[in-house]
């Protein structure tokens, strides 16, 4: 079916019902609508059904009460306030019931989950030959046996049960249902994208909230996601429990040079990577037919699954039933603030030792070129300028090269009359909205050629310079032992040579550290490099990004240093000014890569199915031989439309910026149940699309979105030596965030984050991958468990409501065998 974009500016930019095709809106009131049939108990009206409120009525002010009742989803709802033991009653005099029992079944049919479980990475090895499904039909999906249906999630950990702090929750009367129309129409809906990004999630090897996926299976053995993803969200054990042993030690710091490169050739086994459409593929050199299927989804499947969404965002009852929820989570997070600000802060002043200041932070977002702040950047080059002038730099076409002091002279430039302001590369009012001019700021006294010499890896000095700035960087973070950061490198895909370049920079400079992991961000130039005649069509751009490394996968011995290298990668990035107009309509018949030859830049969810396509390629192909696997992470919801947003939803691990989601309260809704990170720079928005002040992060935070803080560019928005400290320190002041605030920011980074498991078990705990409480250790977090067990119930709550206005699954979870569509080529006989 046909996706209409909307292509509006930054700001403005929205979505109407007349930006895409009507056949998914219609199909979503027509399921809505065969759903309105019998009476159910909702599970919407259990939740509101309870309270425990450990204190007395006269605790509460009138005006939160009122707010409260306000945002709730139907009139009618009270707030109940009893203490435990009690029998408990509503301020109206009515009486309660119990919020959870034991006979609730899960909705979720098995026959209807089966369709939509993929493989398992964990349990079916990637062997030569097609993965087939039950019939042997290629690609199709495995799909696990799922037994009768489960008792519901949403019943609390004994260790949180355990905790004693005031909860709040809304109660309706009795017998009464909460707004039955919107959730009729909503919960299928919102369920069915959800399990559709668990299906994406687990296909390519990335990590899934594992508490959302409990909730949809009913049963975390039953979950298709694999044990390990990254070292991230590994399922909890039901009869685990915390442990008072220390944390592991930390693991043995990273050496490129203990890396050992097998002297081993795969491509006899898989055969050799391919390209076909755009997505590699295993071929056999001999037959010449593809022998590995690596469980990459259909360009026409993924525009199907894209469509949900864009009719989602859009669906009045989605959006309105969206709206009113996260109403509601705000204020209940308000009036937690409240009633638990006290204990919380307690909690923190009995964990010995930890603070702010030596809790692990992860700097999640930012790019390497402009890693350091101006100052630093500044008395760098001067004192390259005085002990290395006579280095030769950089050589013109047809000239003979010359001295870094000879540059500096044709530039008029003295070290010793140097100034920041000289330099230039702060952002300023101008680059408000002006992303062309932000771009100008990375060349220092606006000089190109000083760029090229100190802040490329590619060039005359081999990136010499470069090297020594970031490990004078890497340097820093590491004397502080507490912060980290994964900053990213660029590959362009304008050549097959620019791994081998990059890597060898890296491997050659000892680019390693225990407090990095780098990240590789693609700039979407393709438009850029077809002008230039740099590439033919949009697959040289892929082949050139993903084909160097499936050839290190596969034969490590021929590639050392890319291969050295790959194991300290984590991800992939998309980065480019996203509120550039996009003219092209994603359809079934756009254009493959290879028929792309045009000199229009392909759309953004164009750019990122066929770096996820390859990713989960390449993940699989890596899994299966023991090897680390990468995530997508791109910059997404910065500025331009907001169906950026819905593609991200559906193929990114995280995403950064995400500031648009405050326009698409169903996608943001999305983004809270599926626990999707959002790394947020609020200086570097301010500088460029959005005032400080009106920044949703404070909002995203208190709805319960996992939400970390980022820097983005210190080079061109900090001030200080420790940017991430200035980020927070600001953040602090003008929110006024408490020190549990400042905690859950801290230890939201580091999930989110691509750090091995062993070293987030040393950062946050022994079994910080478990659910709820259970998983946190306050000290290493110093986040106490009361925050997190509020956390971790809302959110079951939120899930055990969708699932309890679940009555005809079949209406909106259908089985779909859409991954067993091959092509004759693809199927391989």
């Amino acid at each position: 079916m046909d996706t209409k974009k909307n292509s509006g500016g930054s700001e403005g930019a929205g979505v109407s019902s007349d930006d895409y095709h009507p056949t998914p809106a219609q199909d979503v009131g027509a399921h809505a609508s065969a759903r309105r049939r019998g009476s159910r108990h909702t599970a919407v009206e259990r939740m509101m059904s309870e309270t425990t409120l450990h204190l007395p009525r006269k605790s509460l002010t009138q005006h939160k009460l009122g707010d409260l009742r306000a945002s709730s989803i139907a009139e009618g709802c009270s707030v109940e306030i009893h203490t435990p033991g009690s029998a408990s009653s509503n301020l109206d005099g009515s009486s309660a019931y119990a919020l959870f029992h034991e006979e609730d079944t899960c909705p979720v049919d098995p026959l209807s989950w089966a369709a939509y479980s993929p493989v398992s990475n964990d349990s079916v090895p990637l062997t030569p030959g097609l993965i087939s499904g039950a019939t042997g039909s290629p690609g199709r999906r495995l799909s696990r046996e799922i037994p009768g249906r489960q008792p519901t999630y949403a019943v609390y950990d004994e260790v949180e049960q355990d905790l004693d702090f005031p909860r709040i929750k809304l109660a309706g009367p009795n017998g009464e249902e909460v707004g039955p129309t919107d959730l009729e129409e909503s919960a299928g809906i919102l369920l069915e994208a959800l399990v559709l990004r668990m299906d994406y999630m687990a296909r390519s090897c990335q990590p899934f909230c594992f508490t959302t996926a409990h909730a949809l299976t009913g049963d975390p053995s039953k979950s298709p996601l694999p044990a390990e993803a990254n070292g991230r969200g590994r399922l909890r054990s039901s009869t685990s429990t915390r442990s008072a042993s220390p944390p592991p030690a930390a693991p043995v710091p990273p050496k490129f040079e203990n890396v050992v490169v097998p002297n081993v050739d795969h491509s006899a086994k898989f055969g050799r990577p391919v390209m076909k459409d755009g997505v590699v593929y295993m071929q056999d050199p001999e037959t010449e037919k593809d022998t590995v299927w690596l469980n990459q989804p259909l360009w026409s499947d993924f525009i199907d699954d894209f469509n949900v969404l864009l009719a989602l965002s859009v669906h009045g009852p989605v959006k309105s039933f969206a709206f009113r929820r996260l109403s509601y989570l705000g204020l209940r997070f308000e009036m937690h603030t409240l009633l638990n600000e006290g204990r919380e802060v307690a909690a923190g002043k009995k964990c010995p030792h930890r603070d702010f200041y030596n809790v692990r932070k992860v700097d999640t977002h930012v790019h390497a070129a402009s890693w350091m702040n101006h100052k630093h950047l500044l008395r760098f080059m001067k004192k390259k300028a005085r002990t290395e002038d006579a280095t030769l730099v950089c050589q013109d076409p047809g000239s003979s090269p010359m001295s870094l002091g000879d540059v500096f002279e044709s530039l008029n430039l003295t070290p010793h009359h140097l100034s920041v302001d000289m330099l230039d590369v702060h952002a300023d009012r101008n680059t408000f909205h002006r992303f062309d001019k932000f771009n100008l700021k990375y060349n220092p006294f606006g000089q190109s050629r000083l760029r090229e010499i100190f802040l490329k890896s590619d060039n005359y000095v081999q990136g010499k310079f470069f090297a020594h700035l970031l490990r004078e960087v890497i340097d820093d973070l590491e004397e502080s032992k507490y912060q980290m950061a994964e900053p990213r490198l660029s590959i362009y895909g304008r050549s097959r040579s620019e791994w081998n370049k990059l890597s060898s920079w890296a491997v050659t400079n000892d680019m390693c550290s225990s407090n990095v992991r780098w990240l590789i961000q693609v700039p979407r130039l393709y438009n850029v490099y077809k002008a230039k005649g740099q590439v033919q069509n949009f697959q040289g751009v892929l082949d050139n990004i993903f084909l160097p490394l499936f050839e290190a996968t596969l034969e490590p011995s021929k590639h050392p240093d890319l291969f050295r290298f790959l194991t300290e990668v984590a991800g992939f990035d998309s980065v480019d000014d996203e509120s550039k107009p996009e003219t092209a309509y994603l359809t079934k018949d756009t254009p493959t890569p290879e028929n792309w030859n045009s000199d229009m830049n392909p759309p953004y969810a164009y750019y990122l199915y066929y770096m996820y396509a390859n990713i989960t390629a390449l993940n699989n192909l890596r899994k299966s031989l023991g090897y680390n696997t990468f995530s997508l992470r791109p910059h997404c919801g910065e500025a331009g439309p907001v169906h950026h947003l819905a593609a991200a939803f559906l193929l990114a691990d995280n995403i950064s910026h995400g500031l648009l989601l405050r326009k698409v309260p169903a996608l943001q809704y999305l983004y809270y149940l599926a626990q999707i990170g959002v790394a947020m720079s609020p200086l570097s928005n301010n500088s460029l699309f959005l005032d400080y002040h009106r920044s949703p992060l404070p909002e995203f935070r208190a709805r319960g979105l996992q939400i970390s803080l980022s820097t983005d560019d210190p080079l061109m928005f900090h001030f200080t030596k420790e940017p991430l400290i200035e980020e927070y320190s600001i953040a602090a002041q003008v929110w006024k965030l408490g020190s549990a605030d400042m905690a859950e920011l801290a230890r939201n980074s580091v999930l989110m984050s691509d750090f091995p498991h062993a070293v987030k078990q040393h950062w946050l705990g022994r079994y910080y991958d478990k659910e709820g409480v259970e998983g946190n250790d306050i000290r290493c977090t110093n986040l106490p468990d009361i925050r997190v067990a509020y956390r971790h119930e809302t959110l079951l709550e939120e899930l055990d409501a969708l699932r309890g206005g679940m009555e005809d699954v079949d209406a909106y979870v259908t089985p779909k065998n859409k991954f067993s569509k091959t092509s004759v080529s693809k199927e391989g006989s």
